[in-house]
């Protein structure tokens, strides 16, 4: 199975794009250089773990860190497209490892607001303070050389942001291939019709705009992809062509209805909601999770 794959430069101020697929998530990495400088972010790095033994690791997040070593690069960023619900965001590790700064979009602080209740957490402090930095819609930093901006694309989550880096757009779960589609919009604060707008945003950027998704599901056994362009898009993806915003919010409502929720959505919003923080060891020496009992309302079972 692929798991690895390098997008080149495409000339001045645009990004050398390496994806790190994870079989075990469907989650792609990503580690976006500027091949002027040698400076790079990481983006959406997975924490590994096991549901059914409870042990956790940082072999992807080591498989990073190998990469920009081998490649002579220093890690500028590291980002968080969205609080991730099927994974532990490594974010934490790399800054532990690395030094460089944290951030995610500054909508995350609704979303901590949110799960805090469910996980009745009275006094966690829903600020944002868990990262370094919190992004808003058209703000811009620098990798290096590149320009990078963000455009808020909320919709599968209260927080969805997009880091445009040159010509390369990272869309997290707001699309994917086209021949999978998009991301659902059913999770606690997802909207199908602010998904629809986030979407259309993306669609509007120039053809050519490279885009690369979060996450692959390889329908019909296909190998994993997430690289595409806003052309492809437009004109190939089979939940956008020839639909209008209420026929898409139709079939992503219904779609979403008979959707088993993510099965580490309890595990990994704990975690992330604190930046990819696993929880402090207690008097044991053990970390434990807790896990809110018929907390989502409507989810069904798989």
């Amino acid at each position: 199975m692929k798991t690895f794959a390098l997008s080149q430069n495409t000339g001045a101020g645009t990004p050398d794009v390496a994806g790190f697929f994870d079989p075990n998530t469907f989650s792609v990495q990503y580690v976006v250089s500027d091949p002027v400088s040698r400076k790079c972010a990481i983006i959406d790095p997975v924490h590994d773990f096991d549901e059914t033994s409870g042990a956790t690791a940082t072999h992807h997040a080591d498989e990073l860190l190998a990469y920009v070593q081998a490649q002579g690069l220093e890690v500028q960023w590291i980002l968080d497209t969205h609080p991730h619900a099927d994974h532990f965001s490594a974010a934490q590790y790399l800054k532990e490892k690395t030094g460089a700064p944290t951030a995610i979009g500054e909508k995350v602080v609704e979303v901590q607001e949110l799960w805090k209740g469910l996980y009745h957490w009275p006094d966690f402090p829903a600020e944002g303070s868990q990262w370094d930095r919190l992004f808003a819609e058209g703000d811009t930093f620098r990798i290096g050389e590149l320009e990078a901006r963000v455009m808020f694309s909320p919709g599968h989550t209260l927080a969805s942001i997009t880091y445009v880096i040159g010509d390369a757009a990272f869309v997290h779960d707001t699309l994917f291939q086209p021949d999978f589609g998009s991301a659902r919009a059913d999770f606690p604060g997802g909207d199908a019709h602010q998904l629809w707008n986030s979407i259309q945003s993306i669609l509007a950027l120039p053809d050519e705009t490279r885009l690369f998704t979060g996450h692959d599901y390889m329908p019909d056994g296909r190998e994993p992809e997430w690289e595409s362009t806003v052309r492809e898009q437009r004109e190939t993806n089979k939940h956008l062509v020839d639909v209008s915003e209420d026929d898409y919010v139709a079939m992503r409502n219904e779609r979403d209805s008979e959707l088993p929720m993510p099965k580490l959505i309890l595990h990994s919003l704990q975690v992330n909601i604190q930046g990819g923080r696993l929880p402090e060891p207690e008097a044991n020496g053990k970390r434990y999770l807790k896990i809110p009992l018929d907390a989502l309302e409507g989810a069904s079972r798989e």
